[in-house]
């Protein structure tokens, strides 16, 4: 038998973490379809992760679209393939960028925040409060948190999708002299609605998992204000590496499947 000190205590504590977790991401997604369903609360977040993040993500998407648009020009100059710039960063932009980009940006802005709320909410026994006057606190912190994220990232990718795009463009044309014509029509040619629905399911992804870590870790904070900035950290660090990790797999599911059925481009 392994004792504690071997690997059975880390990795049976993960996995009791995890199923909490898992329990707790079935109770969310429960109280998104039952009432009562707080409007005040859904509108608060849906301005705090949308419409706070969106400097943030402006910046962001400007310059990652015009770095990478001078990056690809020097690589694609040395054959002669300027033109395929506008193409190359509007497909990496919707397809892989512009979701993954914006999901890191709003889990340092937001997923922190809902962590340090909710968890300074839990040391000062507000949560236990909720709960003593018969207010489910899952539905009341989690379901408004999880469903405003739901919302506004795919909208924020969009966005981070039109600026990146406008970003190359300036860079291509006006600083490097690419054709506007040729650069515009590589574009429509070689990017279909399909990769801008790609960009927007993992975008979906991203913000659930975000967003219920931020609100689980916060939860179940514990230590005072040593553990708010503990569980703050943890949420970003795990939420970042979990997007990152789930890219891939969603990547590789994503361009396996289109190769099996061609016919839905």
């Amino acid at each position: 038998m392994i004792g504690n000190n071997g690997m059975g205590g880390p990795i049976g504590r993960s996995l009791e973490e995890l199923g909490r977790f898992g329990l707790l991401a079935a109770e969310t997604f429960a109280w998104l379809f039952r009432p009562p369903f707080r409007r005040r609360l859904l509108l608060q977040q849906l301005e705090f992760v949308g419409n706070r993040s969106l400097s943030i993500i402006l910046l962001t998407g400007l310059f990652t679209g015009a770095v990478f648009a001078l990056q690809s020009i020097f690589a694609f100059r040395l054959f002669n393939a300027e033109s395929m710039v506008g193409s190359t960063v509007a497909l990496s932009l919707t397809r892989e960028l512009a979701p993954v980009l914006t999901s890191l940006m709003v889990t340092g802005r937001c997923g922190s925040a809902m962590a340090a709320e909710i968890g300074t909410m839990r040391v000062t026994e507000q949560i236990d409060a909720l709960a003593s006057m018969a207010v489910n606190p899952v539905q009341y912190l989690f379901a408004p948190r999880v469903l405003a994220s739901l919302i506004m990232v795919p909208i924020l990718t969009m966005v981070f999708n039109v600026v990146g795009t406008a970003g190359a463009y300036v860079v291509a044309v006006y600083f490097e002299g690419v054709d506007p014509g040729i650069l515009l029509d590589n574009v429509r040619w070689f990017v279909d609605p399909a990769d801008v629905y790609i960009g927007f399911a993992k975008a979906a992804v991203f913000a659930l998992i975000l967003s219920l870590v931020g609100c689980y870790k916060g939860y179940t904070t514990q230590g005072g204000a040593r553990g708010v900035g503990l569980a703050t950290t943890q949420a970003v660090v795990i939420s970042s590496v979990t997007i990152l990790v789930t890219d891939y797999f969603l990547t590789q599911f994503i361009n396996t499947f289109f190769e099996q059925n061609t016919w839905i481009r």
